[in-house]
């Protein structure tokens, strides 16, 4: 393969990267429009996080998390990378954060549970 394919083919793979990007942001606004809106815990962070994790996916998916420090270091250097809004001043304070509220002595995620799963649920008891 020549250079130039090589350049192109570098070039192809940032443009799809971007749509598949775009397609993602687009499928994950409609879900948290259609899903019960969640919170991260209270704290001085919780702004800052929101704002540098929810601007890509909903707060579910941090919620739903449990990693050790080292973990979070890797996944908030990870996302910083694919454009989470991070000040490199809060970086610690948000591995902090994360870690304490989402760290592996948590206990399980539990999902909000609907008026429509409460029925489901109590009508298949019986």
């Amino acid at each position: 393969m020549s250079l130039r394919g090589k350049g192109f083919f570098k070039w192809f793979c940032a443009l799809l990267l971007l749509c598949l990007m775009a397609v993602a942001a687009a499928l994950a606004q409609k879900t948290a429009a259609v899903s019960p809106t969640e919170q991260l815990p209270a704290g001085p962070m919780q702004a800052k996080a929101t704002t540098a994790c929810t601007e890509c996916h909903e707060a579910r998916i941090v919620l739903q998390q449990r990693l050790s420090k080292a973990a979070w270091t890797k996944e908030v250097d990870k996302m910083t990378k694919w454009g989470a809004l991070v000040d490199p001043a809060d970086r610690e304070v948000l591995i902090d954060y994360l870690s304490t509220n989402f760290g592996p002595d948590k206990p399980p995620y539990e999902p909000p549970r609907t008026a429509r799963q409460a029925t489901a649920s109590s009508g298949s008891s019986k």
